[in-house]
């Protein structure tokens, strides 16, 4: 059996040997499956970078996006296996072997050592003939040598991620007497911020790299300008459940200004999706200069601007904003103007509760 440094320091040989044996390995029909060698069970974890596991069951499985598919006939396994083997190593399952948690733990506690490993066996893969067709370069990381660098996550407080993942791993402990805390939480930790960065990402491509409150989106010569935009939680990532902390739709693309006056409460969105002022920042409009230029009407949008195809966020999350965050009754917009742009001049929400906007 493989030990922990047959992953975390594999060689190009023992990577290329282990690529050959599995392109002759025939499709298994029924039984019991091989065993995951170290380059398959290194490549699901790299694919956890884009994918979230959590999304499909046992009957969604084939609905995987890619790179499981392709992962899938490569390897000659159903997606189904392929994505509980991501679980495994992420620690949603508690039934993954004992080395390769630590792997996992290791390798995801610092993504540059993850980088440096998959470049190794994609290396080894093309040695042997495997083309980008049936193993792209998901990760973007063998043409230009760029470090695997996390998304978003400078959104998340280490104290609250921390503490987040203790009372998990207490379970886990529980249940897992061969490992140790430092590892568990090691795994756990890892494992939250690899969501992060997986929710940015995928808040990123919904709103088209725009602020959905101005517009903004810096494009430079070498691609998009860095920093110019954040993916934030509209629930924040500390007061979300698991699985709200992963959903994109409880994100929203902004650039830093309109970013931090929605997370402290200066603006709130409505269920037409209309953007609201505090009070206290509309009267600032009328009679400061600078902070007209910054929420004004241009450049603030009237409602969120949203691609056609990109899923509108969801109403619990505006409704949990305008109590927790903007204070007071949440605002809706009326059956006639949902979805509608309302005059400019509504700056203060109206009573009632925030429903589901019609997806765009």
């Amino acid at each position: 059996m493989p030990n922990f440094i047959d992953y975390v320091d594999i060689s190009s040989a023992a990577a290329r040997g282990q690529w050959q044996a599995i392109l002759t390995r025939a499709p298994v029909t029924a039984g019991r499956q091989v065993n995951f060698l170290p380059v398959e069970t290194l490549t699901c974890l790299a694919a956890s970078f884009l994918v979230n596991h959590r999304k499909y069951g046992g009957s969604t499985a084939h609905l995987a996006e890619e790179p499981v598919p392709t992962l899938g006939r490569l390897f000659q396994r159903p997606n189904s296996s392929v994505l509980a083997k991501m679980a495994n190593l992420d620690g949603s399952r508690r039934n993954g072997a004992k080395h390769e948690i630590e792997v996992a733990a290791h390798l995801l506690a610092v993504p540059g050592r993850l980088g440096a490993v998959y470049r190794v066996i994609l290396a080894a893969a093309r040695d042997v003939g495997i083309d980008s067709k049936n193993l792209p370069d998901f990760l973007g990381l063998a043409d230009d040598g760029a470090d695997l660098r996390l998304s978003g996550q400078a959104q998340l407080e280490t104290a609250e991620v921390e503490s987040a993942v203790q009372a998990t791993s207490i379970d886990w402990l529980k249940s897992r007497a061969d490992l140790d805390e430092q590892t568990t939480e090691r795994l756990l930790v890892a494992a939250a911020r690899v969501g992060q960065h997986r929710f940015a990402n995928e808040v990123l491509r919904n709103h088209d790299h725009r602020c959905v409150f101005c517009g903004l989106s810096v494009k430079m010569a070498g691609g998009r300008a860095a920093r110019m935009l954040v993916a934030s939680h509209i629930k924040p990532w500390r007061a979300s459940t698991p699985a709200e902390r992963l959903d994109a739709r409880n994100g929203l693309t902004a650039c830093p200004t309109h970013d931090i006056a929605f997370d402290t409460g200066l603006m709130t969105v409505n269920g037409g999706l209309r953007i609201h002022l505090k009070p206290s920042l509309a009267n600032a409009v009328r009679t400061d200069t600078a902070a007209r230029a910054a929420f004004g009407r241009p450049p603030l949008a009237d409602s969120l601007l949203l691609p056609a195809t990109a899923p509108s966020p969801r109403a619990k999350y505006l409704t949990w904003h305008h109590l927790h965050v903007y204070g007071g009754t949440p605002p809706m917009a009326p059956a006639s103007s949902v979805g509608r742009t309302r005059p400019k001049s509504a700056d203060s929400p109206s009573p009632g509760s925030v429903r589901d906007p019609p997806n765009h």
